[in-house]
């Protein structure tokens, strides 16, 4: 079956071969085997259910707590030609009760549905008697109770379903789980450890910022000056500050428009629609919007102030670039963020995970104001199952100043943190080293502290943020309470000593980002796409990405052939638009000097091998590498996968083939230097592995000894 869902890949959605993860997740569904697929936004997560709905026989449901998804999703694959609807809230009742009845009818190969719709007695009358192809429930971490976006109304179906006599197999997707939010699923829909397909959260495509002391509306006015024709949404806190924003804007001449539940329904609805239209290139919103769009073409997301956890902020920054192409995701950080969060925990009603939320702030506290890697501190905040590397290209990756040594204003912090007793947080610290006279500094009698104003020529505002940047660093360590006091912890007392220096860089405001299309080409076809999609009431990515339109003004096809050499158009799309593009893009070609030859879907080892040979993937990954002995990136290049799932495909080999050959990753000696300084570690994690081992030491060199031994 897996050939049939190739060949559906590329006839429906113009690709030659899956994304990383699509694979194995589509395999185990086509098995029956129950799967839970962690992917990023934008790996493909739609196409895991999709792909099986379209190759199984029955109707797929999809659960999803997000109404306005499930239309863009439908709208989607009714342009394919595909039997699709949705059934919840937005429609009256006799609109519900007719599509209930076609559904009973067999007429959908997928219908979406709200968690809600399983309390009807009657929907779940007509879901028992109809064959189903799977159940998958979209936005899963909404059903863990450890979610940052916990549903129980989402939690309680799984028991309701359990109800169903024949249960096809079930299937979960998300794309923000720590590990704990994974377990809590597993156990909820019974997924194996070995079903369970986590690709990463890494999203290579964007590129993240920090900005501090900045003027958070000159800024937002700058950077939209710069970007007129893109579409991005500006985040903030509380709906003031959202009507506020967005007639600030609106008055300077931009086009946006904003999005709160202050509004009514009707006026939310059409706000949405207009962005979705790319009739508003703006929407300022609280965290209220965003879940359920499926635009792809977001170029930028700004957080007008700081989230609550890491989990909601890179779930919303990832609304960015959901197309792959380039995205921006910026943070406007100030002080008062942090008080306006610890505010907003203290007056939730759930005393027992207050603590738990607390030190989830503390965290993003921290992601503002470390130097390493922003994605990297968010990819090791989630324990992404593949080794992190920096990025190259955020904030901290691209500061090109000047390293500034603060060893020995650490120290001095870092002494009046020790003669404070370690009962105290930030805010009083700051006061200390700057010789306030707060009445609370008299109160405990710290004027009397030789550390008492011996950082005088600091601003209090400087301090804190100096404070703050040791606590994300490691040197300090806050409690996890309403008022968090900072502790001394190892590094700290490293530094004391003068045995570690303390380094410290300054935020870069400014990212650039290279763009090889041909920009005048590209706006006349996205003209030409905003006219289609009018006529046809769809939302404009729907007819082809921003990603396929600059593909078309780079190669320029001049006939069908080479217009489906193109990523994103396939035969169905080209049958229903590809004329259209086409008078504009051969008529360019003829007037070009050269221009370059897409490479041709074809040259796809997974496109064009035999379709009798239904091995598993990981078999094919193998012998290319046993028989034919490619290297890693060679196999990935051929087969359109990245190297990491190559890894896993030999790995997964190597379990499975008692001759397999060690020695292409590493010799007796290297095998020994690892496992001596794993079983060294108290944290038996990759990233300390590494760093502790000689540079020449790769991690899949450090993977490879691991599997062999049956420590992964």
């Amino acid at each position: 079956m897996i050939q049939k869902a190739e060949q559906l890949l590329q006839q429906y959605y113009g690709f030659s071969s899956f994304r990383p993860g699509q694979e194995q997740a589509i395999r185990q569904v086509l098995e029956s085997e129950n799967t839970l697929a962690v992917m990023p936004t934008g790996g493909g997560k739609s196409l895991c259910y999709q792909i099986p709905g379209l190759t199984l026989p029955g109707t797929a449901i999809i659960i999803s707590p997000l109404i306005s998804l499930m239309k863009d999703q439908v709208d989607a694959l009714n342009s394919y030609g595909i039997a699709a609807t949705y059934i919840n809230s937005s429609l009256s009742i006799q609109e519900q009760r007719q599509r209930i009845s076609d559904m009973e009818n067999g007429s959908y190969q997928f219908v979406y549905v709200a968690p809600e719709r399983f309390d009807s007695s009657h929907f779940m009358s007509v879901v028992k008697s109809i064959d189903l192809s799977l159940i998958a429930f979209d936005e899963a971490h909404c059903i863990s109770q450890w979610g940052h976006d916990f549903r129980p109304s989402y939690r309680s179906i799984v028991p309701t379903l359990k109800q169903i006599p024949d249960l096809p197999v079930l299937m979960a997707l998300t794309a923000t789980a720590t590990q704990e939010v994974i377990k809590d699923i597993q156990a909820l829909i019974d997924v194996p450890d070995h079903s369970v397909v986590n690709t990463g959260f890494a999203r290579e495509n964007l590129s993240f910022r920090v900005i501090k002391g900045r003027d958070k509306r000159d800024f937002v006015q700058e950077y939209l000056k710069s970007r007129p024709d893109e579409a991005g949404i500006i985040y903030t806190a509380t709906r003031k500050d959202a009507d506020q924003l967005q007639q600030f804007l609106s008055k300077k001449g931009y086009s946006t428009g904003k999005y709160h539940a202050g509004m009514t329904e009707d006026q939310r609805k059409q706000v949405q629609m207009d962005f979705v239209q790319d009739e508003l290139t703006t929407i300022i919103a609280t965290n209220a919007f965003g879940m359920g769009i499926d635009k792809s073409n977001v170029r930028f997301v700004i957080h007008y102030s700081m989230p609550m956890n890491i989990e909601s902020y890179y779930q919303e920054a990832g609304r960015a670039g959901r197309d792959g192409e380039p995205g921006d995701c910026i943070l406007l950080f100030s002080s008062q963020d942090i008080h306006l969060q610890r505010f907003l925990i203290d007056q939730s009603p759930a005393e027992d995970k207050k603590k738990e939320e607390y030190a989830k702030l503390q965290s993003m506290v921290n992601y503002c104001h470390t130097h390493t890697c922003l994605q990297q501190y968010i990819l090791e905040y989630f324990n992404n199952p593949f080794p992190t590397e920096p990025c190259g290209k955020c904030s901290n990756c691209t500061y090109e100043g000047i390293e500034q040594d603060m060893t020995r204003e650490a120290q001095m912090v870092l002494s009046c943190v020790k003669r404070m007793d370690e009962r105290f947080g930030a805010g009083l610290t700051a006061k200390v080293l700057r010789g306030s006279s707060d009445q609370k500094v008299k109160q405990f009698q710290f004027q009397k502290l030789p550390t008492y104003g011996i950082m005088s020529n600091y601003t209090e505002k400087e301090l804190t943020r100096f404070i703050h940047f040791l606590t994300a660093e490691g040197y300090l360590a806050p409690g996890q309470g309403r008022y968090p006091t900072l502790r001394l912890t190892q590094e700290a007392l490293d530094v004391l000593k003068g045995e570690k220096p303390v380094i410290m860089l300054v935020e870069s405001t400014t990212t650039e980002q290279e763009e090889k299309y041909n920009h005048e080409y590209f706006n006349q076809l996205r003209n030409v796409r905003k006219s289609i999609a009018d006529e046809a009431g769809l939302p404009p990515y729907v007819i082809f990405s921003d990603a396929t339109l600059k593909d078309l003004s780079i190669y320029l096809p001049q006939d069908k052939d080479e217009m489906l050499a193109i990523k994103g158009i396939g035969e169905q799309k080209f049958n229903q638009y590809g004329d259209q593009f086409l008078e504009l893009t051969r008529e360019w070609a003829e007037n070009a000097e050269s221009r370059p030859v897409p490479s041709t879907k074809s040259k796809s080892r997974i496109a064009r091998k035999d379709p009798a040979d239904d091995r598993p993937s990981h078999i094919i990954s193998y012998e290319l590498w046993k028989v034919e002995e490619m290297t890693i990136n060679e196999i990935a290049k051929e087969r359109g996968l990245s190297p990491q799932t190559i890894e896993n495909h030999l790995f997964r080999s190597a379990a499975e083939e008692d001759t397999f050959d060690w020695s292409r990753f590493f010799n007796d000696n290297q095998e020994q230097q690892v496992l001596t300084l794993y079983e060294q570690l108290e944290e038996k994690k990759l990233k300390p592995l590494k760093e502790a081992l000689p540079d020449e030491f790769s991690y899949s060199m450090i993977k490879a000894v691991l599997h062999k031994n049956e420590c992964m």
